[in-house]
C-alpha cells in the first residue's frame, strides 16, 4: 500500500518537524510474536506486532546505552524528541483505517510481505509480454527478512545501498512505514539515526538550491541541533528514500556535478544523486523504494542489494493478515453495536477455507492492498456501517490509497495520472467484458485494449511503464481449471467498478461525439476555410457523411450540440438496462452475492436455461450511480479523473428520467433491495425521493436483513414523506438492532409484517417505542411465529395502551401460553380501537382462553378474536 494509505501524502512538508506535546497516556511500543499456523510453512518468517503499553522514552533509553554517536545528554534529548515526533506522525490513521474500530492501528498488527533478493541480470531480462506472471526466485537466493537487508552480500562485502522494488499494491509504503516505527521504538539498533524522505515531496521543490542539512532541518526540526554530528555517523545513519520513481535523476557528471558537502546548496535531485554515488556522506546507509520501471535510474554499480517485494505470495501470510485484521475488538461505529467474536471467527474460518481451496481470491490477495480491500468489504457487509460509507466509496478510497499523486512517468511532460491511464485502458477492457457478458480475457483481448490508438514512441513508452508497474494490480492469471492462459480482473467487482468509471468519465464515445467539440471549436477559428475542415474530418468520417455534418454544424449548431450531447443519455441507458436485465432471473441480492464470492460459500445458482458463459453484472449500474455522488467525485478528482458538476447533474437528470419510466414495475424482493442499494450508493436524498415517490409497497420478504441492508433501507426510505401502504419483512432474520435501524421506515408504514423473524422479548422494547411514537400510523401489525413470550406481550400492551392507530394485531404462534393470554385479557381494555386480534397456536388452556374471550366480548371495538387453530370467536358468540 502507499503511504497515503496511512497518512496524508501532502503532509510531508516543512511542518513535519514541529515539536509535538506528549499526551498523558503512555506510548505503546512494538514487540514481536509469532502466530501459530497450520499447513505449509510460510516462505518468509511471518512477523506480527502487538501493542504493549510501555514508554517510548524507556525503549529509546535502552537503545541509548549502546549508542556510539550521541552519547551526551545534549544530543540525546533532540533525538528523543525526533523519535517521538516521527512515531506520533507515522501512527496517524486516515478515515479508511478508522472504519475498523477505535482501537485499530497499524502498530497493533503487521505482517511482513515476502522479499526476494534479485540480481542485476534478472532486472535486465526483458519482462513477459503482459508482466502478469510472478517469476520464481533463482536458486540460492532465499527470501530476505527486514533485519537482513543490510547484511553482507554473498561475497562478504558490506551492503550500503538497498533498492526495494515492487508493483503497485505490493506493500512498499506499509513496509517502509513499519520500519520507521520500528526505529522509533528501538527495534532497529543497527541504526542510531533514521531520516525518511518522500521523493514526491522532494520533487515538488523544483530546481531551487537547498542543502542536505537544510532539507533535514526544515522537515525534522529537532535534528537541527545534531546536524554537525551527521557526517560522523557512518553506517549507523540510514536514509530512507521512498518512491524514487517521482524523481528525475541524472548520474552523468555533465548533468549532475560532484558535491560532498552536506551544507552546499544544490538541487534536491543532485543531493540524492550524490548520496547514491556515495560521494556525499559515503559511509551512510540508504534504503530506496521504487516501482519496477524506475529501477534503471540508479546505475547498478551504486546498489549493493536489490530486493523484490512480492507481497503475500504465500497463503499463510494472507491468513495471518486476515486473522489479525478481522479479529480486532471494539469495531463498533458509534451505534453501540459491534460484531460478536463468534461472528468474526466464523468470517475468518470461511475466508480461510476459501483460500485453502486455491480460489481466485487467493491469487488476488497476492497483493496486500487487496487483502485490505477484502477486509474493508467484509467489514462493510457484516458490521455496523459508518454513516455515509458506501461500497463505491470503499473502492474509490482503495484506489486513492494506492494511486493518489501517482503519475505514469515523471519524466514525461504530459504528467499523466496513473489512475487516469488505468481508467482509459483497463476501463475499456472492463466495459467490453460487461457488454459482452464475460469475465475471462485472452492475451489478445488485453493487448487490444492496451494498444488501441497508440502510434508514437512516447505512447509505447507509457504503455511499457504501465505494464511493468500497474497491470498486475488490475489483472491476474486465471487459476480456474480449464482456463489456463486467460486473465481475470483481480477481484470481480473491480471489473464492474472500472467499467462504470469508464462510462461515467465519458471515455466511451462515438466518432461523432469525439469530433464534436473539436470541430465546433475549429469552426470558430477557421471561419470560411471549408477545405481545412473537410480535410481534418475526412480522416474520421465517411466522405458521404461530410456534407451533411458540415451543413449541420454550419447552419444548425444547436441541433448538432444536442446530437453530441447524447452521451448523457448513453450513461443513463447503459445503467438502467443493466439494472433491469430480464435474464438475471432474480438472483440473490447483490450484497449476498458479494459475501458469497469473498467467503467461498455457495453463491446464487444459474437458471437451468441460462447460457453457461453468461455473467450477471449487477454491481455495474450501482457503481455508476455511486461514482456520481459528491464524495466520490471529489476523490476521483484527486486521482486525476475529474467529473464536472454540470456533467454529473446532466447524468443524474437523464438517469432520473429513465428510472421514472422503468422503476414503476413491481420487483421481487432481492431485485427491489438492489434498486434501493443503487439509491444508497448515489447518496442524493432529493433524487431518491422523487424517483421512489411511486413506491407504496416495500416487500423484502425472505431477504436476509444484515446491518448494512437495514442501513441501506433506512437511509433511502427513512426520510421520505409519502406513506407506505405495506412493509413486508417476513422471514428476514431481523434482530433488535435491525428494528432500531429501520424505525424511520416503520413510522411511514400502515401495514407492518414482521412474522417469522425469531424476535424475542428484547425486540418488544423497540416495538413498544414504535407504537408509542407520535408519528406512528401502523394499522396492521403482524408478529406471528416470533418467540415473544409473556414478557414480550407485556411490553406490547404498554405500547398499545398509548397507541391510537393499530386496529389489526396478529400474535399467532408467539409462545404466549396461559400467562400471556391472561395478561392480554387483563389489559385488553387499555386499548380502545383494536378491531381484530389473532392469538391462535399459543398453547393456552381453556381457562386463559375463556378469560380473553370475556375481555374481548366487553371490548368496545374488537370485532374478531381468533384464539384456537380452528375456532374464530365473534364478540357476541357464547363459549
Amino acid at each position: 500500500m502507499r503511504w497515503g494509505h496511512h497518512l496524508p501524502r501532502a503532509s510531508w512538508g516543512s511542518g513535519f518537524g514541529r515539536a509535538l506535546q506528549p499526551p498523558d497516556e503512555r506510548i505503546p511500543f512494538l514487540i514481536h510474536w509469532s502466530w501459530p499456523l497450520q499447513g505449509e510453512r510460510p516462505l518468509g518468517p511471518p512477523r506480527a506486532f502487538i501493542r504493549h503499553h510501555g514508554n517510548l522514552a524507556d525503549s529509546a533509553s535502552r537503545f541509548g546505552r549502546h549508542g556510539r554517536l550521541f552519547p551526551s545528554a545534549s544530543a540525546t534529548e533532540p533525538i528523543q524528541r525526533y523519535r517521538w515526533n516521527l512515531a506520533e506522525w507515522f501512527s496517524r490513521l486516515p478515515r479508511e483505517e478508522r472504519q475498523f474500530g477505535p482501537t485499530f492501528a497499524l502498530d497493533t498488527v503487521h505482517v511482513d510481505p515476502v522479499i526476494r533478493e534479485s540480481t542485476p541480470d534478472e532486472l535486465l531480462r526483458p519482462p513477459a509480454e503482459l508482466a502478469l506472471e510472478h517469476q520464481p526466485p533463482q536458486a540460492g537466493l532465499p527470501p530476505l527478512a527486514l533485519s537482513q537487508l543490510f547484511n553482507p552480500d554473498a561475497s562478504g562485502r558490506r551492503v550500503q545501498t538497498v533498492v526495494l522494488y515492487g508493483t503497485v499494491g505490493t506493500g512498499k509504503s506499509t513496509l517502509v512505514r513499519k520500519m520507521v516505527l520500528d526505529w522509533c521504538y528501538g527495534r532497529l539498533p543497527a541504526f542510531e539515526l533514521l531520516i525518511p524522505f518522500s521523493c514526491e515531496d522532494l520533487s515538488s521543490l523544483g530546481p531551487a538550491p537547498v542543502s542536505l542539512c537544510q532539507l533535514v532541518a526544515q522537515r525534522y526540526m529537532p535534528l537541527k541541533e545534531v546536524l554537525p554530528l551527521m557526517a560522523a555517523a557512518g553506517s549507523h545513519l540510514l536514509f530512507v528514500l521512498h518512491g524514487l520513481e517521482r524523481l528525475n535523476l541524472d548520474f552523468r557528471l555533465a548533468g549532475t556535478g560532484l558535491c560532498s558537502d552536506p551544507e552546499q546548496p544544490e538541487e534536491p535531485a543532485a543531493i540524492i544523486v550524490n548520496l547514491l554515488r556515495k560521494y556525499m556522506l559515503p559511509e551512510a546507509s540508504i534504503l530506496v523504494t521504487t516501482r519496477p520501471s524506475a529501477i534503471g535510474r540508479i546505475p547498478s554499480k551504486y546498489v549493493g542489494r536489490y530486493g523484490e517485494i512480492c507481497g503475500f505470495s504465500d497463503t499463510n501470510l494472507q491468513k495471518l493478515y486476515f486473522q489479525l485484521r478481522l479479529n480486532q475488538p471494539d469495531r463498533g461505529c458509534g451505534s453501540g453495536v459491534s460484531a460478536a467474536p463468534a461472528q468474526r471467527d466464523n468470517l475468518v474460518q470461511m475466508l480461510s477455507r476459501n483460500l485453502e481451496g486455491h480460489h481466485q481470491i487467493a491469487a488476488a490477495c497476492f497483493l496486500p492492498s487487496y487483502c485490505w480491500l477484502v477486509c474493508a468489504t467484509l467489514h462493510f457487509l457484516h458490521a455496523p456501517t459508518p454513516a455515509g460509507q458506501t461500497l463505491t466509496s470503499i473502492y474509490t478510497s482503495f484506489l486513492r490509497l494506492n494511486f493518489s499523486g501517482e503519475t505514469l512517468d515523471s519524466t514525461d511532460a504530459s504528467n499523466l495520472s496513473l489512475m487516469a491511464y488505468a481508467a482509459r485502458t483497463m476501463g475499456k477492457l472492463a466495459y467490453e467484458g460487461v457488454s459482452s457478458r464475460k469475465t475471462y480475457f485472452s492475451e489478445e483481448d488485453v493487448c487490444g485494449c492496451l494498444e488501441a490508438g497508440i502510434k508514437t514512441e512516447e505512447e509505447f513508452q507509457l504503455l511499457h511503464i504501465f505494464r511493468r508497474d500497474a497491470l498486475r494490480f488490475f489483472l491476474a492469471p486465471c487459476v480456474e481449471p480449464g482456463r489456463a492462459g486467460t486473465f481475470v480482473f483481480t477481484v470481480p467487482a473491480m471489473q464492474e467498478y472500472l467499467a462504470a468509471l469508464y462510462i461515467v468519465l465519458g471515455l466511451r464515445k462515438t466518432t461523432l461525439q469525439k469530433v464534436g467539440k473539436e470541430v465546433a471549436e475549429l469552426m470558430g477559428r477557421v471561419g470560411e476555410d471549408v477545405s481545412l475542415v473537410l480535410g481534418i474530418m475526412a480522416k474520421l468520417l465517411p466522405l458521404r457523411a461530410l456534407p451533411l455534418l458540415f451543413n449541420l454544424i454550419k447552419v444548425v449548431p444547436r441541433v448538432f450540440g444536442r446530437m453530441v450531447g447524447k452521451s448523457r443519455e448513453a450513461v443513463a441507458q447503459a445503467m438502467v438496462l443493466e439494472m433491469f436485465r430480464e435474464e438475471d432471473y432474480y438472483n440473490d441480492d447483490v450484497l449476498d452475492q458479494m459475501g458469497a464470492s469473498i467467503l467461498g460459500v455457495e453463491g446464487p445458482r444459474r437458471h437451468p436455461d441460462e447460457p453457461p458463459e453468461d455473467e450477471v453484472f449487477e454491481l455495474f449500474p450501482i457503481f455508476m450511480g455511486g461514482l456520481l455522488s459528491a464524495h466520490n467525485r471529489a476523490v476521483l478528482a484527486q486521482l486525476g479523473c475529474p467529473i464536472k458538476n454540470l456533467d454529473a447533474l446532466e447524468n443524474a437528470q437523464a438517469i432520473k428520467k429513465k428510472l421514472g419510466k422503468l422503476g414503476r414495475q413491481v420487483l421481487p424482493p432481492s431485485e427491489l433491495l438492489d434498486h434501493l442499494f443503487f439509491h444508497y450508493e448515489f447518496q442524493n436524498q432529493r433524487f431518491s425521493a422523487e424517483v421512489l415517490s411511486s413506491l407504496r409497497q416495500l416487500n423484502l420478504a425472505g431477504v436476509r436483513m444484515t446491518p448494512v441492508k437495514c442501513t441501506v433501507v433506512a437511509s433511502v426510505l427513512g426520510s421520505g414523506r409519502h406513506a407506505l401502504d405495506e412493509v413486508n419483512l417476513a422471514s428476514c432474520q431481523l434482530d433488535p438492532a435491525g428494528l432500531r435501524t429501520l424505525m424511520p421506515v416503520f413510522l411511514r408504514a400502515r401495514k407492518l409484517g414482521l412474522q417469522l423473524n425469531s424476535l424475542g422479548p428484547e425486540a418488544c422494547k423497540d416495538l413498544r417505542d414504535l407504537l408509542l411514537h407520535d408519528q406512528c400510523q401502523i394499522t396492521t401489525l403482524r408478529l406471528s411465529n416470533n418467540p415473544l413470550m409473556a414478557a414480550g406481550v407485556a411490553l406490547l400492551m404498554e405500547g398499545l395502551a398509548g397507541n391510537t392507530s393499530v386496529t389489526h394485531l396478529s400474535l399467532l404462534h408467539t409462545g404466549l401460553g396461559d400467562e400471556g393470554l391472561e395478561l392480554l385479557a387483563a389489559q385488553l381494555d387499555r386499548n380502545r380501537q383494536l378491531q381484530e386480534l389473532n392469538v391462535a397456536y399459543n398453547g393456552a388452556g381453556d381457562t386463559a382462553a375463556l378469560a380473553l374471550a370475556r375481555a374481548a366480548r366487553e371490548h368496545p371495538s374488537l370485532e374478531l378474536l381468533q384464539y384456537l387453530p380452528d375456532r374464530t370467536l365473534q364478540p357476541g358468540d357464547e363459549m
